[in-house]
């Protein structure tokens, strides 16, 4: 990761997505751009046009907390965005926490998969910052079974549903709005580029989106962040049909890095009975031939 690019490309997007109205400034009507002139970033954040200007150019070396706080409120950044601003600076100040970042490679725990299939009521999944889905129970891989059989013909273990979601045009069919999907999943990624900026596999991972997405590419551009802790997503299963569920996010405080995933349905709600369907199928459906999951955490109940 170019640090000094990274900067650079955050704080003009952020600055291009403010408007004068929003940041409280007369706009004037002499305005070539919607966004703000880093002039008026400087005054919001009291600080000298020139000194912004370096900052802006990817120059944080040596910035205060202070002033990353100011740059912060002048541009209006939510906390997943102030975050990875600071990491950011710790980046360009050679911060040995941030290079010392790595993703690790995860076997997922016997007991970890007792308590996924222990929900067997609602889909769930444990997933890293690069999106592969590391563990899951019966029904997050019938949610998800269009994935599973892309990731299973095309060789790639784990599942990862960055690649499902911009290479496959089943995920166009699965994700209802796909836009939204798309655009949380390149968030995510990105966020996780903040905080371990040089993991080989994440660097491969946007590579390869890169180049054969062009979806991928305007997204990645853009420079969002976001933490994906709560929310609904809404789904078709060619199936069961429609699905809205609410979701809940969980750092799994044991293994830094890695998120459990929940989904759940609103009791008595047409999403909630096609669940119970979605189980059905799925117990009478051989999914090891597209589940990641590790034969032996499967007990011999699961088998028969």
């Amino acid at each position: 990761m170019d640090a000094k690019q990274e900067v650079r490309e955050f704080l003009t997007t952020r600055r291009a997505k403010l408007t004068p109205q929003q940041a409280g400034i007369p706009a004037g009507s002499n305005r070539r751009v919607p966004g703000l002139r880093r002039a008026e970033v400087a005054m919001l954040a009291d600080v000298s046009v020139e000194y912004y200007a370096r900052l802006e150019r990817g120059n944080l070396g040596g910035v205060s907390d202070s002033v990353l706080d100011a740059i912060a409120r002048a541009l209006q950044l939510d906390d997943a965005e102030r975050e990875h601003l600071t990491r950011l600076a710790a980046l360009a100040n050679h911060s040995p926490q941030v290079r010392r970042a790595r993703t690790k490679t995860f076997t997922p725990r016997p007991s970890l998969q007792r308590v996924l299939d222990a929900m067997a009521d609602v889909p769930a999944f444990v997933r890293n910052g690069r999106l592969d889905v590391v563990a899951a129970n019966r029904l997050a891989e019938a949610l998800y079974s269009d994935a599973y059989a892309y990731a299973a013909a095309a060789g790639r273990r784990p599942m990862n549903l960055a690649l499902f979601t911009f290479l496959d045009e089943r995920a166009r069919g699965l994700y209802l709005d796909w836009e939204g999907a798309a655009e949380v999943t390149v968030a995510i990624l990105r966020t996780e580029a903040g905080r371990v900026p040089y993991d080989k596999d994440l660097h491969d991972l946007v590579g390869e989106l890169s180049t054969r997405s062009p979806e991928f590419r305007a997204l990645w551009g853009r420079h969002d962040v976001r933490r994906h802790g709560t929310g609904v997503k809404t789904f078709h299963h060619d199936v069961v049909g429609d699905l809205t569920l609410a979701y809940e996010g969980m750092d799994l405080t044991g293994d830094p890095g890695l998120q459990l995933t929940v989904y759940t349905a609103e009791p008595a709600s047409p999403t909630h009975e096609r669940l119970a369907l979605l189980a059905s199928w799925a117990a009478t459906q051989d999914l090891a031939g597209t589940s990641d999951l590790p034969e032996p955490t499967r007990t011999e109940a699961d088998r028969t």
